[in-house]
Parts: C-alpha cells; sequence; structure tokens
C-alpha cells in the first residue's frame, strides 16, 4: 500500500514531535511536509529541533531533512499538495485561538483537509469533535460542513481536551450498554506536559500543585455534551446530559491525566461492579471489523489492584493508547466512583489524532 503523504503544522513544538515519532513507522501515513513559526521556516527540521528535542525517541531520518515551512504560508502547503508531498496535515498550532481558527480554515478552504488538535474550532457548529471509540458517526457531517462553506476537498475534523479522554471511553461504555450518566464530579490532576514547552516555570511545581488551568474546566464540563450530541439540519445539538462539575489541577507528574469519577445513573442502573467491570472489558467502540492501526485492542482496561493506575505504571499501556481504570466502588453521594488515567500528549493528542485521521480514511474523507 502506498502511503499517504501528510504534513504538520507546528511540527517543532511538544504535540508536533509527538506527531512526528508516532508517525516513524506508520503503515498508511507518511511525514513530508513539516511547517512551523517564522523563525523555524527555512531550517532543516533536524536544526530546527536542535536543543529541544523533549522525546526519548528521534524523529526518521528522511523527517530530520525536511525544510520547514511557515506555518502562516498556506501556499507553501498547497505547493506541496501540488507535488504529492501534502494530502492533508495535522495541526498542532501554538497561537492565538482567532488566529487558528483562521488559519485552519485557510488550509480547508484551500483543499487541503485539516486534522487539529486546537481548541478553535471545538466549538464551531459544524465541526466535529472526534474520540473514535465514543462518537465515530459525527464524522458524517463533514460532507454538509464542505457544501455549506464552498469547500471542494478541505475540511476541518478535531478532537477534545485532553483531559477528558481519560474518561469519556469508560463513560460512553456504560451509555451503550444502557446505563447512562446523569452527572458526573470529575477531579483531574494533569500532567506538566499538557501546558507545552516551556509550559509551567520549575518553581512552580516542584513540591507543589495549581489547582487552576485556564479553561479547563469549562472545556472539561462543556466539551462532553457535543461529543454525546446529535447531528441535527447540519449542525450539533449538545446532549442536556450528563451535568459535570470539574475541578482541574496541574500536578507534578511528566505525562499522564488522572481522574477521579463520581458518577450517578439515572432510574436503570448496573447490577453491580462486576457488571460494570465486564462492561468495560468488553468495549472496543469501533465496530468489530474496523481495524485501525492506532486504535488501542482494548480501549478500557480494570486494573483490580488497590493503587492503580499510575502514571509510571500505565502511560504507555497498549501503545500509551489505552485507558487504565482502577478503584471501582460504590459512592455516598452518587451511585459509583473510580480513578481513570490516560497518556495525555498521546491519546490524549498526537495518537488521537492520527486515530482521528484513521477513522477518516476508513469512512472515505481522506485518500
Amino acid at each position: 500500500m502506498e502511503k499517504i503523504p501528510v504534513g504538520i503544522l507546528g511540527a517543532t513544538g511538544m504535540v508536533g514531535q509527538q506527531y512526528i515519532t508516532l508517525l516513524n513507522d506508520h503503515p498508511w501515513f507518511e511525514v513530508r511536509y513539516a511547517a512551523a513559526s517564522p523563525r523555524s521556516a527555512g531550517k532543516k527540521y533536524e536544526e530546527a529541533v536542535a536543543g529541544r528535542w523533549h522525546l526519548a525517541k528521534t524523529y526518521a531520518p528522511h523527517v530530520g531533512g525536511l525544510i520547514v515551512e511557515d506555518a502562516n504560508d498556506v501556499n507553501r502547503a498547497i505547493a506541496a499538495f501540488k507535488k504529492g508531498d501534502c494530502s492533508f496535515v495535522f495541526s498542532a498550532l501554538e497561537m492565538g485561538k482567532d488566529e487558528t481558527r483562521s488559519l485552519e480554515e485557510q488550509y480547508a478552504a484551500a483543499g487541503i483537509p485539516v486534522i487539529s488538535n486546537a481548541s478553535a474550532h471545538r466549538w464551531t457548529p459544524d465541526v466535529p469533535v472526534l474520540i473514535a471509540e465514543v462518537n465515530p458517526d459525527h464524522a458524517d457531517i463533514i460532507p454538509v460542513q464542505k457544501k455549506a462553506r464552498g469547500w471542494d476537498r478541505g475540511f476541518i475534523a478535531v478532537k477534545p481536551n485532553c483531559s477528558i479522554q481519560s474518561y469519556m471511553a469508560p463513560i460512553h461504555a456504560l451509555t451503550k450498554a444502557g446505563y447512562a450518566a446523569q452527572r458526573i464530579i470529575v477531579t483531574t490532576l494533569q500532567a506538566v506536559s499538557g501546558a507545552g514547552y516551556p509550559g509551567v516555570p520549575s518553581l512552580d511545581m516542584i513540591d507543589n500543585i495549581v489547582p487552576y488551568i485556564g479553561g479547563e474546566e469549562e472545556k472539561s464540563e462543556e466539551e462532553p455534551l457535543k461529543i454525546f450530541g446529535s447531528i441535527e439540519n447540519g449542525v450539533f445539538k449538545n446532549s442536556e446530559l450528563p451535568k459535570i462539575s470539574a475541578h482541574c489541577n496541574r500536578v507534578p507528574v511528566t505525562d499522564g491525566h488522572f481522574a477521579c469519577v463520581s458518577l450517578e445513573f439515572g432510574v436503570k442502573k448496573p447490577a453491580s461492579m462486576e457488571e460494570i467491570i465486564k462492561i468495560w472489558a468488553a468495549y472496543r467502540g469501533l465496530p468489530q471489523e474496523v481495524d485501525l492501526p492506532m486504535a488501542p485492542k482494548q480501549p478500557v482496561i480494570y486494573r483490580e489492584e488497590n493503587n492503580r493506575p499510575q502514571p509510571r505504571k500505565d502511560r504507555d499501556t497498549d501503545k500509551a493508547m489505552a485507558v487504565v481504570i482502577g478503584r471501582l466502588r460504590p459512592c455516598n453521594v452518587f451511585d459509583i466512583r473510580f480513578a481513570a488515567f490516560s497518556h495525555n500528549t498521546v491519546r490524549g493528542a498526537a495518537g488521537g489524532g492520527i486515530l482521528n485521521a484513521e477513522l477518516l480514511k476508513y469512512k472515505g474523507y481522506l485518500g
């Protein structure tokens, strides 16, 4: 199979570097175009990241030799598309929301699909916010989006906030089994890598917890409602439930977002904790016949030990794409409570973006 050439916007940043490494040996996609800020433009990729490569795994040799383009210059990507070097782009842009929104729309209008990590388009009414296992049908709004905007080949699809991915899949599994959550209280403990690089100053984090992350609580409370919502008259209608109250904290952990979840069901409740664990174990999200390279074999993994999950022990589970859960028990206020964990820069960022692109290719939107 001939690989699809892809580009990465924001290729030198922390999430961009994750994209680069995760795509090193990808069976479907190959990085052939890299773009970043004007200060990196014109340099070879290996020169642009020299002294600020953050990952243990390195980039493929051919990526090191790519000339980094200015991400603001859409014409460079158009030229790469015409040469066969950029069929679509992953957006890991690190700029203001308005600038990101405008730039991603310019790429889409130019005929280059955008698979985005950025938050700029998460509330655009006709842009899907995808978690492949949870709401793959939301991709079906793409033809409507393209027609409404007069876009021929381009479109925009995004992934949600990184922290909610540690608990959306287990909640979706219960919903599919007929046990829909009505109210949720969640406390997240979020890794410093979620703030990018250089991120939070070390003296703010060493021997410390910061009980505020700008915008995170609003995203955590609102984005799930779009993901659990439906397409009506060419736009998304948010679900009214579950009601979510979130506390978001920055903690001195390198990678991985942790969530302590208390959940209340409606009238219909699972018979036991054992039934819930069986539901999670059986959950696959995607249909059995859909085999996507980045998808975890088991999206939700329950650990019986009373001291799991833990970031150091569980962040790399199944390509760092699985959600690891533990400590399921009755809740004295709601119905159940549990701890959940996922890798924020893989499952919650670049890996989730790649999985979304795989889903969109499977559905025929990328080629």
